[in-house]
């Protein structure tokens, strides 16, 4: 049965927030709130991990996942990043955003898109993934948490913690999330391209 910690929002609890590190480190996987839905994660460089997340979300490989990084310092190691792309990503970051970059070699190469070598980064603005990611001192990788079968994320810890319990090692609970995912834009051709409409405006990229 999987850990269920109640964490402060907006003052996360260090004690709870390390013991969920350690989950991380040890393998374990972890639905956590983000600003736009929530997510399942896990350590970066857990292979077994990251296969048990594609099979809870039904999704082969060509499904990108998601690199949540605390900042765009942390971005540039994982992604190239040109001027127009950093001066694009400072206006957007953190917030409910997924953008598609072209990946460095620093992403192990089952974590990027096997036919175009990209991967989705994203900054969120949550204390609790922010305080996660400060303590792990690298991103984590993560995507959307919804379940096969289903158009909407789930968005109640509660409700995680039921369907999961069996699956996850740890359901923290932030609060209730947003129906709506971030909104992706892929930044690796000459012009920003939106792929996905969410949470995110994506005005500032002139779409």
């Amino acid at each position: 049965m999987s850990q269920f910690f109640q964490i402060h929002p907006d003052n996360p609890q260090l004690r709870l927030i390390k013991q969920a590190a350690q989950i991380i480190h040890g393998g374990g996987i972890v639905a956590v709130p983000t600003d736009s839905c929530y997510a399942l994660v896990c350590h970066l460089d857990d292979k077994s991990a990251v296969e048990r997340i594609r099979r809870i979300r039904g999704i082969d490989d060509k499904h990108h996942l998601t690199l949540l990084c605390r900042d765009l310092s942390e971005i540039a190691q994982y992604a190239r990043v040109d001027n127009r792309q950093y001066r694009l990503l400072k206006t957007a970051t953190p917030g409910p955003y997924t953008f598609i970059l072209e990946a460095t070699k620093e992403v192990p190469r089952r974590l990027s898109h096997p036919s175009r070598k990209t991967i989705g980064l994203r900054v969120p603005e949550n204390q609790i993934v922010q305080a996660l990611l400060e303590d792990l001192g690298q991103p984590l990788l993560g995507t959307t948490l919804i379940l096969p079968g289903e158009n909407e994320p789930l968005t109640d810890p509660e409700e995680v913690r039921d369907q999961l319990a069996r699956q996850v090692e740890l359901v923290i609970d932030g609060g209730a999330c947003s129906l709506v995912p971030t909104t992706v834009i892929d930044l690796t051709a000459d012009e920003p391209v939106l792929l996905r409409q969410g949470s995110g405006d994506p005005a500032p990229f002139g779409l």
